[in-house]
C-alpha cells in the first residue's frame, strides 16, 4: 500500500525569521491523522533567516537528526558540544534523559535550509549524546548512502532505534531502485527537486509512505535529493502534538 502526502497539505508556519513546513503534527499544527508514522515523529523543513535561530531549549526521549541542505547552522548544547554544521553534514542528538541546546544560522547574509527529523527511541531514559558527520556528494551521487543506523554500520551515524535512513542526490533522468522488506514500513521524502517514485509524481516536500511493498523504483525528473526511511512496521504513536 502506498499513501501520498503532498507538501501543500502539510502544516506551515512562517514566523518571519523561520519558514517551516511540518509533515506531522507539531507546535500549533495538529492533525490526528498525521501524528507520526511508525517511529518517525517529526520531519520539519526549516528555512532560517541570517543570524536568527532557536535559543536554548530542552528535549528528552527523542533521537533528533538534522540534515543540512544549504547554509550553516551553529549548535551548542548542555553536554558542552559546540560546532557549526554545513551543507552535506548530518547531526544526531540523543535527547535521552534530557538535553538542552540552541541552533542558530551561523551566517549573517545567507539563509540556512535543513530538515529536522525526530525518531522515537527504542527506550526512554537513555544517556544524552551527540554526533555529527559529513557525507560528501560523491557518497550520495546517484546511489543510496546510509546516513544513520542502529548499529552505525558502514561508518554512518549511530541511532538508538531500528531504523536505516538513506539519502541520494540524483542527476536528471537517473533511475534508482531498492528491494523492500514487505514486513517493514518505508517513508520517502523529497528534499529537493522533482522525481517519480513507484508511479507517483513528487516534488520538493512531497512524501510517500509504503507498507507491504517489495520494491521502490525512482526516476529523477530534475536534479533531486531524496531521503528514504526504513522503519519498523507502522503503528500510530499515542502521542500529543509537540
Amino acid at each position: 500500500m502506498i499513501k501520498l502526502r503532498k507538501s501543500r497539505e502539510q502544516g506551515h508556519a512562517n514566523l518571519g525569521w523561520l519558514d517551516s513546513y511540518h509533515s506531522f503534527s507539531f507546535s500549533s499544527y495538529y492533525d490526528p491523522a498525521y501524528m507520526g508514522y511508525s517511529v518517525l515523529r517529526v520531519i520539519n523543513e526549516d528555512v532560517i533567516e541570517p543570524g536568527r535561530g532557536f535559543g536554548m531549549h530542552s528535549h528528552r526521549d527523542m533521537e533528533i537528526i538534522t540534515y543540512m541542505l544549504q547554509g550553516d547552522l551553529r549548535h551548542e548544547d548542555s553536554l558542552g558540544n559546540g560546532s557549526t554544521i554545513h551543507a552535506g553534514d548530518v547531526q544526531r542528538m540523543t535527547a535521552g534523559s534530557g538535553i538542552s541546546h540552541s541552533e542558530f544560522n551561523a551566517s549573517q547574509t545567507a539563509q540556512a535550509h535543513l530538515l529536522q527529523i525526530w525518531l522515537m527511541p527504542e527506550q526512554d531514559g537513555l544517556s544524552p549524546g551527540y554526533e555529527e558527520k559529513h557525507f560528501p556528494l560523491a557518497a550520495k551521487h546517484n546511489r543510496w548512502c546510509l546516513i544513520p543506523s542502529r548499529e552505525g554500520r558502514d561508518n554512518c551515524l549511530k541511532i538508538n532505534q531500528f531504523v536505516d535512513l538513506y539519502a541520494s542526490v540524483l542527476d536528471q533522468d537517473v533511475t534508482l531502485d531498492m528491494t523492500l522488506d514487505s514486513g517493514r514500513s518505508y517513508y520517502l521524502q523529497v528534499a529537493q527537486g522533482r522525481l517519480q517514485a513507484n508511479g507517483q509524481d513528487l516534488q520538493q516536500g512531497d512524501a510517500i509512505r509504503m507498507d507491504g511493498e517489495t520494491r521502490l523504483d525512482i526516476r529523477a525528473l530534475t536534479q533531486a535529493e531524496v531521503l528514504l526511511f526504513d522503519l519498523p512496521p507502522h503503528h500510530i504513536p499515542a502521542t500529543q502534538p509537540i
